[in-house]
C-alpha cells in the first residue's frame, strides 16, 4: 500500500458498515486519516488503586477486587434487567451494577471467587457506594508476579476519552482507533526535515500514536506540540501562498497629488488627525503607491475614525484618475456613510455641479430601493468617471454596474460580505483594484493571523481628541425592577439636558407567528410559565408602552429593517438632526451610526446579544463632548454565564479584551464562523485563542518557506498535505466570506 493511500482509505473495509456509517453520519469522520485525527479531549487515569474502604464519590478510581456474589434482577414488570454484583477487597465492600444489553458478558464472567480489575465512578444509590458499567480485567493469571504486572499496566494507564456522540460512545471510538492505529506509521509529514529537526519536534507516525495511546503524560504534551504545530503551519502556508499569489497579481500604483482633492479635503479639517491614523493613512498610502493590489485589514475601536482614514484613501485615489467604491452591508449604514461623507467633504463633494469645488469630485449613492430616475443618472456617472466616489449595499455588484476606472473598493464589516460578493466587485476593475477591509469588531491578534491571514493588518487603537468615556451598568430587571424604572429615569434626565436616547431590542415584533392561533397562545402560556422561554422584547412593543408609560410627554420613534428604505432615512435624519428624542430600534444601529448629541443606550434583554455585538451597539453613545451611558439591561439570574456576559462588558472598554473573552466563551467554531468551515475542520488540536505563539511562529517559517519556494517544488509532502485541505470546497474559506 503506498504511503498516501492507507490514510484514504474508506472506514467501512476496516471497520465494518455499521460503525463506518455512525462515525460518517454523526462524526463526520469517513477516511482512516480522518480518525486518526479524531484526537482525544481528555484522559482519565485510572487512577492508583484504591482499597474499598477509601472510595472517594465522583471520582474516577480502579480497585482490584474478589467477587463476592452476583445476581440478575428484574424490573419494569420484567421488561428491563440488572446485574449487580458485590465486590469485597478484606477491606469493605462495593456494589457493581449493570443493565439492558450490557449484564452478558459480566453476569457469565463476573462468578463469584473471581478476581478481576474494576475501574469506573464512583456514585450513591440507596445509601450505597457503587459503579455503574465499570470497565474490568480479569486477573487470571497462575503466576502472582504476571497478575501484580497486569495490574500495574492496567491501573497506570491513560485513558483516552474522544470526542463521541449519542450512537457510539468513546470506548467503542477508541477500539476503532486501535484498529487503524498500525496506519499512523504511513502518515505523510508536511513539516521540511531542517524545521522539524531544528524545532525538535516528534516524528508524526510518532506523534499519532502518542496522541492515542499516551504512556506517560509526557507523551501527551510532546503530541500535541507536534500536532499543533502541523495544523498552525498547514494553514499559515495556504495563507502565505494566498498572500504571494496576489502579489504577483497587476494593479496600477495610484500615488496622491500635489494640491489636489485630499490636500484640499485635509486643509478644511477642523481638528488633527491622531497619531494612529497618520501612521494607518502612511501604511495605507504605501501599499497604494504599488503596482499590486493592496489587501489590508483596517480594524479599530468602535469610534476611532476608521471612516476618515477611509476616505482620505479613496480621495487620493481620485486624485490618481481612478475611482473608489464603499461598500456597506445594510442601506441605513450605506445612506449614513454617503451623508456623513458629503458633510465631511462640503463643496469638494459637488465636483462639476454649481458651486462646487472645481478640485472636487461627485459623491454618488446606489441602492437597491433608489428611484429609476436616480439609479440611472447615478450609473451614468460610474461609467463616464464623473462620480470619484460611490458608497453603496451589494447593488455595487450587479452586472449592470460599470466603473469608468474602480482603483480601490473598501468594505465595511467585511464578515457580513460572501466571497463571490468581493469578488464580483475586485472583477469591475480594468485591473484588480486595491482592496481596503474595514471592521469595527476587533479580533485578537491570532484570530485575524488565522481568519484574515491573507490581509495586511491595520489597527486604530486610540479614539479620536473629544470622543467621551462611556459609564455602562447591568441593570437586573428581574431581582431589582426599580433599577429598571432609574433607567427610564436617567433617559429623561439626558432627554431633559438637551440630548438623545437609544432603546435597543432584539426582535422587531409584530410577527404573522405571534397572531392570536392556537401558536400564540401556546407561545404566551409557556412564557408565563417560564420567562426564559419568552420570546425576546420586540421594538413595537416596548415603544408603545414608553409612549405610554415611562417615557409618556417624549418623541420616541422606532427603527427596523422591515421599514420602507424611504420611511427609515427619514427617521434617522429626523433624529440626526435632534427632533426625535428616543429612538427604540433593532441592531440595524449597530454599525456606523453617527450622532453626535445621543449619549444614553438601554439595550433590552442584552443577554440575547454577543458580546461584540454589545460593545459595537455601545459605540453609537459617547461620539461627541458629552459622556455616554449604556445600560444593559437583563433578566438573567445573578450567578448565570449570561450575566457574567454582560458584567464583562460593562467592566472593560476594550474592545480587544472584549474579544477575547468572547472567543474564550465561545470557541472557535462561531468565531471563524460557517465560511471558514474548511478551516474549522482542519483545526482539531490548535486553539486559537490560547496558541498565539505557536500561531505567530508558524507564519513567520511558512512566509519564509513560500517566499523561498513559492510553488512548493521542494516540498512534495507539504504540497500533498496542502492539497488534501484545501480540496475545492476548503480553499473557499481562504477567499474571506
Amino acid at each position: 500500500m503506498d504511503r498516501v493511500s492507507s490514510f484514504d482509505e474508506p472506514l467501512k473495509k476496516l471497520l465494518g458498515g455499521a460503525t463506518a456509517k455512525v462515525m460518517a453520519e454523526h462524526l463526520d469522520l469517513h477516511t482512516v486519516g480522518d480518525l486518526l485525527h479524531h484526537y482525544p479531549r481528555r484522559y482519565e487515569e485510572r487512577g492508583k488503586l484504591t482499597a474499598l474502604a477509601d472510595l472517594p464519590l465522583d471520582e474516577h478510581v480502579t480497585v482490584v477486587a474478589q467477587v463476592a456474589d452476583a445476581r440478575i434482577l428484574m424490573f419494569n414488570n420484567g421488561r428491563g434487567k440488572r446485574l449487580e454484583v458485590t465486590l469485597t477487597d478484606g477491606s469493605g465492600r462495593l456494589q457493581l451494577v449493570f443493565f439492558g444489553h450490557g449484564v452478558h458478558k459480566p453476569h457469565k464472567e463476573l462468578l463469584p471467587g473471581r478476581q478481576a480489575m474494576f475501574a469506573g465512578k464512583v456514585s450513591v444509590f440507596n445509601r450505597k457506594m457503587q459503579l455503574a458499567h465499570p470497565t474490568y480485567q480479569l486477573l487470571d493469571a497462575s503466576d502472582a508476579d504476571e497478575a501484580t504486572e497486569a495490574v500495574d499496566a492496567f491501573a497506570g494507564r491513560l485513558l483516552p476519552i474522544y470526542p463521541a456522540c449519542k450512537q457510539l460512545d468513546s470506548w467503542r471510538i477508541a477500539k476503532a482507533v486501535d484498529a487503524v492505529l498500525p496506519s499512523a506509521r504511513d502518515a505523510v509529514d508536511p513539516l521540511p526535515a531542517s524545521l522539524r529537526e531544528g524545532r525538535g519536534f516528534t516524528p508524526l507516525p510518532e506523534a499519532l500514536l502518542k496522541v492515542h495511546r499516551p504512556q506517560t503524560k509526557a507523551d501527551i504534551e510532546d503530541a500535541k506540540a507536534r500536532l499543533k504545530w502541523d495544523e498552525a503551519f498547514v494553514l499559515q502556508v495556504a495563507l502565505a501562498r494566498r498572500r504571494y499569489a496576489d502579489t504577483q497579481l497587476p494593479a496600477a500604483a495610484r500615488r496622491p497629488v500635489a494640491d489636489g482633492l485630499l490636500d484640499a479635503f485635509d486643509a478644511k479639517l477642523p481638528f488633527t488627525l491622531t497619531e494612529g491614523q497618520e501612521k494607518v493613512s502612511k501604511e495605507i498610502f504605501d501599499d497604494l503607491a504599488t503596482e499590486h493590489p493592496m489587501h489590508r485589514l483596517l480594524q479599530g475601536e468602535v469610534g476611532s475614525g476608521k471612516t476618515m482614514v477611509a476616505l482620505r484613501a479613496m480621495l487620493a485615489v481620485v486624485d490618481a484618475g481612478g475611482q473608489a467604491a464603499m461598500l456597506a452591508p445594510t442601506e441605513v449604514l450605506a445612506q449614513q456613510h454617503h451623508r456623513s461623507i458629503t458633510e465631511m467633504m462640503g463643496e469638494l463633494a459637488e465636483g462639476g455641479m454649481l458651486g462646487g469645488s472645481d478640485r472636487g469630485t461627485k459623491v454618488v449613492l446606489l441602492t437597491g430601493s433608489m428611484g429609476t430616475a436616480a439609479r440611472r443618472q447615478a450609473l451614468l456617472d460610474l461609467v463616464t468617471g464623473e462620480a470619484g466616489i460611490v458608497i453603496g449595499t451589494h447593488a455595487l455588484i450587479e452586472d449592470k454596474v460599470q466603473f469608468h476606472d474602480l482603483g480601490l473598493v473598501v468594505v465595511d464589516e467585511q464578515h457580513r460580505f460572501g466571497v463571490e460578493q468581493r469578488d464580483a466587485l475586485r472583477s469591475k476593475g480594468k485591473q484588480p483594484p486595491h482592496l481596503l477591509v474595514m471592521t469595527a469588531t476587533p479580533i485578537p491578534r491570532t484570530v485575524a493571523m488565522t481568519v484574515f491571514g491573507d490581509l495586511e493588518t491595520s489597527v486604530l487603537d486610540q479614539l479620536p481628541a473629544g470622543r467621551s468615556p462611556i459609564a455602562s451598568h447591568v441593570v437586573p430587571a428581574k431581582d431589582k425592577p426599580h433599577f429598571l424604572a432609574r433607567a427610564w429615569e436617567r433617559v429623561r434626565e439626558e432627554v431633559g439636558n438637551g440630548h438623545q436616547a437609544y432603546v435597543v431590542c432584539p426582535r422587531i415584533g409584530d410577527d404573522a407567528e405571534e397572531a392570536e392561533g392556537k401558536k400564540g397562545k401556546a407561545k404566551k402560556k409557556a412564557a408565563e410559565e417560564d420567562p426564559e422561554k419568552r420570546p425576546p422584547l420586540a421594538v413595537l412593543e416596548i415603544a408603545d408602552e414608553l409612549r405610554k408609560g415611562a417615557l409618556a410627554g417624549l418623541t420616541v420613534e422606532v427603527l427596523h429593517g422591515r421599514m420602507h428604505p424611504d420611511e427609515k432615512d427619514d427617521v434617522m435624519r429626523r433624529f440626526a438632526a435632534g427632533d426625535v428624542d428616543v429612538l427604540v430600534a433593532t441592531t440595524v444601529i449597530e454599525v456606523g451610526v453617527n450622532v453626535p448629541n445621543a449619549t444614553a443606550m438601554v439595550i433590552m434583554d442584552a443577554d440575547r446579544f454577543g458580546v461584540s455585538q454589545l460593545h459595537q451597539l455601545r459605540g453609537r453613545v459617547g461620539r461627541g463632548s458629552a459622556a455616554g451611558l449604556c445600560l444593559l439591561v437583563s433578566e438573567a439570574h445573578g450567578a448565570s454565564p449570561a450575566r457574567a456576559r454582560l458584567s464583562a462588558v460593562a467592566a472593560t472598554l476594550d474592545g480587544f479584551e472584549l474579544s477575547r473573552i468572547d472567543l474564550e466563551q465561545r470557541r472557535e467554531g462561531d468565531v471563524l464562523g460557517q465560511a471558514q468551515s474548511g478551516v474549522r475542520s482542519s483545526l482539531r488540536m490548535l486553539t486559537v485563542i490560547d496558541d498565539e505563539e505557536v500561531i505567530a511562529a508558524a507564519r513567520e517559517e511558512a512566509v519564509a518557506i513560500v517566499a523561498a519556494d513559492p510553488e512548493l517544488e521542494h516540498l512534495p509532502e507539504l504540497r500533498t498535505v496542502l492539497a488534501a485541505l484545501l480540496d475545492k470546497d476548503r480553499e473557499e474559506y481562504l477567499d474571506k466570506g
